[in-house]
């Protein structure tokens, strides 16, 4: 560094590399060094912290590394001291700011620095400003930070805490600082009641951060005597109640974001007189109600999301007034109904328009095609009828899509009509051309349209038939009819006798090719005691188990032991159980997973009375099926305890996991097909595993050898109640189909009640019934068995913790409950994928666990 030395050196903004060299602790008259925005690396010297007359230091977006020299927490000298944006590791010391007499701003944020806040910071009086941000400081925010007069507090995304008034305190000290400008704690793990000194806070803060914590409690109805705001962010945490209406006294305030939380009742009307605001998101809450017209005074709105609430009604007018929204406009997963109306023409700027998942009628209207800056356009999963307009064809839609340059069929349309009751010809230009840009699945009238669309041509108009063709247009297809009939006949013929000879060729060569020991007819017999009624655990539609024991190797030895088995007896009488056999072979030599049913072997042979013969043996789950657990009057249940919460975590986690594999480890993935607690098997220590595999499907490439017609054997697909809801309409086989019976199933763990009880009349589906009572009635619908101690605590006698672990087991069942309804959403694009099911109900189980102890 050439030509170093003076009073002042600012080498900042530059391409600076390498370590700080020591000999600048030489330069004894400097008073400020900023060294800011290089590419600098290294410790910060020792000599640097000895300078007599250092005022500003400032090493901010640079490469530095190690601990912060200790010599810093002893300059009295200095003013300014600005570490952020670096690596820096270690704590602070406990007397750090007791030697800063003169110290106006604090910048530590972006490092790798932990422990407690020292409360000897507070001495620090002069401080203006303080940025700890994106550490991983933990524990209490002392409360002496309060009597520091500061204009900005940055603590983001660090692991500070606070669970009762206690841990608040620091604010109601901060409640006296009128400098007060700006708060950010967001990203931390606060909890406890959202403090009513908020609202006692200076009247010229402009930005207050809480979001991405655990507050809970309602919003203090004083929030609108701070009417300095411009941004309030307290979303994603645990907050209930309504939104006050004290909110509209923000007349300053240009954000608002409130979503991700347990927010109910209306969106206040007083919300219109947010006359400077531009964004606006109260997404994902429990709002009911319909929308304010009021909210056509938010004329300077650029975004509005009010998605995955629970409103009704009808769009207000007022809302297409606002011709300054240019971003998005989300109001999808909602109960809105009634037409979309003429006036949606208006919103020529705005770019994104979600309206997906409520109950919109009638047409799509054609004014759709006046909003030129349109790029994306979602009315999936509605009521709309009639015809596509051709307007929309001319518009900015899917030109910024990235599927224009890397198509993806999983990549949500740019334009997506999908399940709603739309016909007719659909447009071939624009993003009509594009099979990713354009979603339209769920409208089986729909035709036309580009040729990779592969949609059927539209009929040509009808005309007058002609009086003497009558009779022949009634007999032609008499007679096709008898000849079609006779033609199935023969083939179904033609396919029983094949199907036989293709099971035994997978049955021999699913042995020979995997190991598996060969067992006859007269084996599993024996075992079975002739298939005797006292050793039958279980019938379906396909097919009786039978609890069996078989003389088999063990592992590594060639003698012979006694080995508890399930004998899988397929009724080959009955039409499907031959495919259904051959089907669970596929899949069941394909897999390996400790919650898959592990299969032994399988018999394809001749009975005693020379009939085919085709069974599957596996591993005895002595703890029989998870309906036998969650419904003790089953027939043939013995009324157990229940299961406590962690062990249903644990089966929920297991079941996850068994088919994330399936979906994602398996090549071709696997889609099982008729996911629900009979086919959930638990051992002997409740570990549960997936079984019959008797509907999975390998989702081959289409051009592949043995593909299958995804939309086949659709009459036999899955159970009512469990199944979801696309195969009524399209029969399409997807993951998503999976991903919504787990959903169905894990609601089912925790309420304790089957898609089938018969609770759910005229049209109620469990979804609804949990999605009605979710959250603020949750108790009433969980599983009365987990609300008593033994269940609640497994076992584990009640303690004078007991009512902090309930709170925990009450957070863990609430979370649990919301993953099961984002997997059984009605639109198979907006269900969670497995993987992400998976890694969040196991992050919710360690953390039940962890307050088990």
């Amino acid at each position: 560094m050439p030509g170093v030395g003076g009073s002042r050196n600012r080498l900042s903004h530059n391409s600076l590399s390498g370590r700080i060299p020591p000999s600048l602790g030489n330069l004894t008259r400097i008073r400020k060094l900023q060294l800011d925005e290089n590419l600098l690396e290294g410790g910060i010297p020792d000599g640097l912290a000895r300078l007599p007359d250092l005022r500003f230091f400032n090493v901010y977006q640079n490469r530095l590394t190690g601990e912060i020299p200790p010599g810093f927490f002893n300059m009295s000298s200095l003013q300014r001291f600005s570490l952020a944006n670096n690596m820096f590791r270690g704590e602070l010391p406990a007397g750090a700011g007791a030697r800063w007499p003169d110290l106006e701003l604090l910048f530590l944020g972006g490092n790798n620095l932990s422990g407690p806040i020292p409360a000897s910071l507070a001495m620090a009086s002069n401080l203006q400003a303080i940025s700890l941000a994106n550490n991983s400081f933990t524990g209490r925010m002392p409360p002496e930070i309060g009597s520091l007069c500061v204009e900005s507090l940055e603590l983001s995304n660090n692991k500070l805490t606070a669970s009762d008034a206690g841990g608040w305190e620091f604010l109601e000290g901060l409640a006296n600082c009128s400098a007060l400008v700006e708060i950010y704690l967001d990203g931390n793990k606060f909890g406890g009641a959202m403090p009513g000194s908020i609202s006692r806070l200076s009247p010229q803060l402009q930005t207050l951060n809480l979001a991405g914590n655990s507050i809970s409690g309602v919003m203090p109805s004083g929030i609108g005597n701070l009417f300095g705001l411009q941004k309030l962010d307290v979303h994603s945490n645990l907050l209930a109640g309504e939104i006050p209406e004290g909110i509209g006294k923000l007349k300053n305030l240009l954000e608002l974001r409130l979503q991700q939380n347990r927010l109910t009742g209306p969106v206040p009307s007083a919300i219109g007189n947010l006359s400077q605001l531009l964004s606006l998101d109260l997404s994902s809450d429990f709002l009911n109600g319909s929308i304010p017209s009021s909210v056509g005074g938010l004329q300077q709105l650029t975004l509005i999301d009010l998605s995955g609430n629970k409103l009704t009604g009808h769009i207000p007018k007022e809302l297409f007034s606002l011709r300054s929204l240019s971003f998005a406009m989300d109001l999808s997963d909602n109960q809105l109904d009634g037409r979309l109306p003429h006036e949606v023409g208006q919103l020529g700027q705005l770019a994104i328009m979600a309206l997906s998942g409520n109950r919109f009628s009638g047409e799509v209207p054609a004014e759709l095609g006046s909003c030129q800056s349109l790029e994306f356009l979602n009315l999936d999963s509605n009521l709309f009828t009639g015809s596509i307009p051709s307007s929309l064809s001319r518009q900015q839609i899917g030109r910024k899509h990235p599927a224009a340059a890397q198509p993806d069929a999983r990549a949500p349309g740019a334009l997506d009509v999908s399940y709603n009751h739309l016909e007719g010809q659909v447009p071939k230009l624009g993003v009509f051309a594009s099979t990713a840009g354009f979603k339209m699945a769920g409208n089986w009238a729909l035709c036309g349209g580009a040729a990779r669309q592969r949609l059927p041509p539209c009929r040509p108009a009808k005309t007058t038939t002609r009086p003497g063709h009558l009779l022949l247009r009634i007999a032609l297809p008499i007679v096709g009819l008898a000849l079609c009939c006779l033609a199935v006949l023969f083939v179904l013929l033609r396919c029983r006798r094949r199907r036989s000879r293709i099971a035994d060729t997978t049955a021999r060569s699913m042995i020979n090719g995997n190991n598996y020991p060969r067992v006859s007819y007269s084996e599993l017999a024996k075992a079975t005691v002739d298939f005797s009624n006292g050793n039958l655990i279980g019938a379906g539609k396909y097919g009786s188990v039978y609890r069996g024991t078989l003389s088999l190797k063990a592992k590594g030895s060639s003698e012979l032991q006694d080995v508890p088995v399930a004998v899988k007896v397929f009724h080959l009488q009955q039409v499907g159980a031959p495919k259904t056999f051959l089907s669970e072979c596929e899949a069941l030599r394909r897999v390996k997973h400790r919650n898959l049913i592990n299969i032994i072997t399988c018999c394809s042979s001749i009975d005693a009375k020379g009939n085919d013969f085709r069974a599957l043996v596996f591993d005895f789950m002595p703890n029989s099926s998870l309906d036998r657990w969650l419904h003790p009057g089953l027939v043939g249940t013995t009324g157990g305890r229940a299961l406590s919460v962690v062990q249903r975590f644990n089966i929920a986690v297991d079941i996850a996991d068994a088919l994330n594999y399936l979906h994602s480890s398996c090549e071709p993935p696997i889609v099982h097909c008729d996911l629900k607690p009979s086919n959930v098997l638990l051992g002997d220590d409740l570990t549960a595993c997936i079984g019959d595999f008797g509907l999975a499907k390998l989702l081959l490439d289409p051009g592949s050898h043995g593909s299958e017609d995804p939309k086949s054997t659709i009459g036999i697909r899955g159970t009512i109640g469990y199944v979801a809801p696309e195969y009524g309409i399209s029969g399409e086989v997807s993951t998503c189909s999976d991903v919504y019976s787990f959903g169905i199933t894990l609601l089912e763990i925790f309420v304790g009640k089957a898609p089938t009880d018969e609770a759910f009349k005229d049209g109620l589906t469990l979804p609804e019934f949990v999605s009605e009572a979710f959250p603020d009635k949750m108790e009433q619908i969980l599983d009365p068995a987990l609300l008593l101690d033994e269940a609640l605590f497994g076992g584990v006698a009640p303690s004078s913790e007991e009512s902090e672990l309930r709170e925990t087991a009450y957070d863990c069942l609430f979370s649990a409950v919301r993953v099961g309804l984002s997997c059984c959403r009605l639109a198979p694009c907006q269900r969670m994928a497995m993987r992400d099911a998976a890694a969040e109900l196991c992050s919710i189980r360690d953390a039940c666990v962890r307050a088990y102890g």
